[in-house]
């Protein structure tokens, strides 16, 4: 098998788990990468990481531009020349035999081929169910063309442009990408290596705080129209019974402000009724500690207004962009 050119590139904000990235790159088995190129997207002070012995040499660390993973993966690319491109994220460690797995993809990836996925392992705990945000990064494992573990042909990248960088956060950049690409003819493909992605900790308000991801949605729906869930493997969600739920809420209490109270008491019970629905959604897989229940009944509440208004907010700024 004639060896296979390519660089690896880490776009990263400095996380304790990029050591065991780097790590995990030099433990593993197989013919290494032409470069690693970590981007350090901090914009303050030298990246905190030890580089191994065995990619002495090879590690490039590059500054990014401060403007998400998106901005920050174009960065690696454009500095790299191999024919292909592996893009991992900060928080995977690769698996024992990546190398050899990674050389073996591509090498068997045809000319029509220009993206070969990794497979995405997320480590559940053993001893009970797992909580809403387990099962939330454990949706990775099925998710289509994450850029986890994820190469493209270097050309299919410059044909396209690479990463949108209006893409400010972790979402919906690789998809974009990956239907770019496949709209040029291209074909991607799951391959055969293996990649961990560990559930990293996270404030119990971390459901509130990713659903900045909404105000993209109307961005992929400009670029790519109505289907493009469909196409990209995306589940629609609750956008829908979200938005009557705080239609719901908005109504009872202007009502109850006005003095219509009978219509306040319909709106707020459905209001109720839907938060009620939602929270015993999430509640149900998980292990029901007390912790837990307590997350589910507050943030229920809040995540439905929060994610109408991120969504109307992208509605707004990406009105005219195409």
């Amino acid at each position: 098998m004639d060896p296979v050119s390519v660089s690896v590139v880490v776009p990263t904000i400095g996380r304790e788990s990029l050591q065991r990235t780097v790590d995990s790159l030099a433990a593993a088995h197989g013919p290494l990468p032409e470069r690693i190129l970590l981007v350090d997207d901090r914009l303050a002070g030298p990246l905190p990481v030890r580089i191994p012995a065995r990619l002495a040499g090879r590690v490039t660390v590059l500054a990014g531009p401060g403007r998400g993973p998106a901005a920050a993966r174009n960065t690696g690319w454009t500095a790299a020349a191999s024919e292909w491109i592996a893009f991992l994220d900060d928080d995977v460690t690769v698996g024992p035999h990546w190398h050899d797995e990674l050389a073996a993809d591509l090498a068997q990836a045809g000319q029509a081929v220009a993206g070969v996925q990794g497979r995405l392992h997320v480590p559940m705990p053993a001893d009970r169910a797992p909580t809403d945000w387990e099962r939330s990064v454990a949706g990775l494992e099925t998710a289509q063309w994450a850029t986890a573990d994820m190469a493209y042909r270097r050309s299919a990248l410059a044909e396209t442009g690479g990463f949108d960088e209006r893409f400010t956060i972790a979402y919906r950049e690789d998809a974009d990408l990956a239907l770019r690409i496949m709209d040029r003819g291209h074909i991607l493909k799951l391959g055969a290596r293996h990649t961990t992605h560990p559930v990293r900790p996270a404030p119990w308000w971390i459901s509130l705080r990713t659903q900045a991801g909404n105000s993209f949605d109307p961005l992929m729906d400009r670029l790519h129209g109505p289907g493009w869930r469909e196409r990209a493997g995306v589940p629609r969600g609750r956008r829908t019974r979200h938005l009557a739920i705080t239609l719901a809420g908005c109504a009872g209490l202007a009502a109850a402000a006005t003095g219509h109270r009978r219509l306040a008491t319909v709106a707020l019970a459905g209001w109720a009724a839907g938060t009620a629905e939602f929270a015993a959604a999430r509640i149900a897989p998980g292990p029901h500690t007390p912790a837990e229940l307590a997350t589910m009944a507050l943030t229920s509440a809040v995540l439905p207004p929060v994610a109408v208004a991120q969504w109307i907010r992208g509605v707004v700024r990406y009105r005219g962009s195409a």
